[in-house]
């Protein structure tokens, strides 16, 4: 029966989401050892941009989400995950993608910033409302609420100090940073990716048996929060930096926040979990795929009329 998903336990523990969120500081070390304070001033003198990507992430993206769980019928629980991962704040690695891609990586990180703050309250009325628009998520949900310090204790330590410490560092000693910039993004890749292969070894078995039935549609899911994002800030006039800004914004996920709440609140249901760790897989090479794409199509100068 399908819902045999429904009874399986991932092998993903504790030290295993401590060991992902160290990681990602070290990401966003590396990316700020190239960004300027200058970088953050122009990033907020520009509140349309900030406005259209926590809009593209926290409004279109759910509302997607809830469309796509209407035309492909998954079953319930694979339908909340899907909009549980909708409604998680932006995932940091989106700041390397965006960096690599020759985006706007201080909008960015503005949005990153933002969207995990806006998160506390934006996620449980994302999930709340639009499971209980569908009888079958509905009957599978439960209430659930985040603890605003430990979301906080999130910002500071996956963001705000590897930040700081890493402009810092690029501002007292610029020849340092710049000679540590590319080593870093290789060691922090490097490191990332064999996370990611260990976690899929330790569940590979869970994967082979029920993939078929996620892989679909975290692509399609996936595909659709990039394009969205992308057209979205595209068809409000932003510039092409800050459109691939926000595509990454709105498809980059924090999937591991997503997973802490599913074992958290929905005693590690197995429909949702496969769904929100596939996610976690598939983003990292949809992003280093469209990055890659990005990275070989530079972006020319903005030119006044």
């Amino acid at each position: 029966m399908p819902e045999a998903i429904d009874q399986v336990r991932l092998n993903f523990n504790p030290q295993m989401m401590l060991a992902l969120n160290i990681i990602l500081a070290f990401v966003m070390f590396g990316v700020a050892l190239d960004l300027k304070i200058a970088d953050f001033k122009i990033a907020f003198r520009t509140p349309k941009a900030l406005a259209i990507g926590l809009i593209g992430h926290h409004i279109l993206f759910p509302a997607g989400t809830y469309l796509l769980i209407l035309a492909l019928n998954p079953l319930p629980s694979i339908g909340l995950g899907m909009l549980l991962v909708s409604s998680c704040p932006a995932g940091h690695i989106s700041n390397f993608f965006t960096h690599r891609a020759g985006g706007n990586t201080a909008l960015s990180v503005s949005i990153s910033t933002l969207s995990t703050v806006g998160a506390i309250f934006m996620m449980p009325l994302n999930v709340a409302f639009w499971a209980k628009q569908h009888a079958g998520m509905s009957a599978v949900m439960r209430d659930f609420s985040l603890n605003p310090l430990t979301m906080l204790v999130d910002v500071s330590l996956l963001l705000g100090i590897p930040l700081v410490l890493g402009m810092l560092i690029a501002y007292k000693y610029p020849v340092l940073a710049h000679k540590a910039l590319r080593p870093m993004r290789i060691f922090s890749l490097v490191v990332f990716g064999v996370f990611v292969a260990g976690a899929l070894a330790a569940n590979w078995k869970f994967f082979v048996k029920y993939g078929p039935m996620v892989v679909g549609v975290v692509f399609l899911h996936n595909a659709g929060a990039l394009a969205s994002g992308y057209f979205l800030a595209r068809l409000t006039g932003l510039p092409e930096r800050d459109r691939r800004a926000v595509a990454f914004e709105t498809g980059i996920q924090n999937s591991g926040l997503g997973l802490v709440l599913i074992f958290n609140f929905f005693g590690g249901l197995g429909g949702m979990a496969i769904v929100t760790a596939w996610w976690g897989i598939w983003h990292i090479f949809a992003g280093m795929g469209l990055s890659t794409f990005w990275m070989k199509r530079k972006v020319q100068p903005e030119t006044k009329p």
